[in-house]
């Protein structure tokens, strides 16, 4: 037994069961496997750096001077529309590890240790968030580099942070579920041009609401996107959140309530 496997079997309760601080722990450990991956797979780390670069640079310069008149201006309101929209997009990386670690008989190997079932999952989705920060934060300081004006407080800043990480994590069960039913890596992709490319682009992450059609304003005032892009740039700004925030956490108690039960279900499934 190598001592990455001997910390994650310690904490076996009686019959059997893994006690819940041990599964605590093997979470975590599962969680620093992914993150230490990048380590040797730098390429990783890339795909969480390059793509939030790309998107900035190129909603900044090519949509700036139409939408607002000068790129800076645009960032100002844009750059939190960018950031929610790379937050959707990189679930989908969740999703594709998940459903490679599948193919490759990964979930297999875990399934022999005595272990919590759900040690793997939640390590992979703690990760995963983890790596979302980092993109966040990548994107933030180069849009201030870029001339963004972070106007808000610290603790708007945090709430922010907070609020998108929670977002995320409920996301995270859609990817779940769609890695989990996918049968190749590559059929996941599909989900990130199919659903998430025209959610976002049918928000006000990009474009203010009062100037789209009426028929496409209806969906855009409910798009959990466009409460979230809202509440995210208000608490950067430093600017009235209305009822956004609040909105954007009952969206992230719903996903959470649907997908949840169906993805662990699917997990399960694929662990028997």
């Amino acid at each position: 037994m190598t001592g990455a496997e001997a910390t994650l079997t310690d904490g076996m309760g009686r019959g059997g069961r893994v006690r819940p601080t041990a599964a605590l722990r093997q979470t975590a450990t599962m969680a620093w496997r992914s993150l230490v991956s990048v380590k040797h797979n730098p390429l990783e780390l890339v795909d969480y750096s390059i793509t939030p670069i790309m998107f900035v640079f190129l909603f900044t310069y090519v949509f700036g001077g139409q939408m607002a008149g000068s790129p800076q201006a645009y960032l100002q309101y844009a750059l939190a529309g960018i950031i929610v929209q790379n937050t959707l997009f990189m679930s989908t990386y969740t999703a594709m590890a998940l459903n490679t670690d599948l193919t490759k008989g990964v979930f297999d190997r875990l399934r022999s240790l005595p272990i919590a079932r759900s040690a793997p999952l939640f390590g992979r989705i703690t990760a995963d968030l983890a790596k979302q920060l980092w993109a966040m934060l990548l994107m933030i300081a180069l849009g201030t580099v870029l001339g963004f004006q972070l106007t808000g407080s610290a603790a708007g800043f945090l709430g922010a942070t907070a609020l998108l990480l929670i977002f995320a994590a409920a996301v995270s069960w859609t990817a779940v579920l769609i890695g989990m039913l996918a049968g190749d890596p590559e059929k996941v992709q599909v989900f990130a041009f199919t659903f998430i490319f025209p959610l976002t682009f049918t928000s006000s992450a990009f474009a203010q609401v009062d100037t789209m059609p009426g028929w496409l304003q209806a969906w855009v005032n409910v798009n959990p996107v466009t409460h979230l892009s809202d509440a995210f740039r208000a608490l950067l700004l430093g600017t009235p959140v209305g009822s956004s925030v609040v909105w954007s956490l009952i969206w992230a108690a719903g996903i959470t309530v649907v997908f949840m039960p169906l993805a662990m279900r699917a997990y399960r499934s694929h662990n028997r």
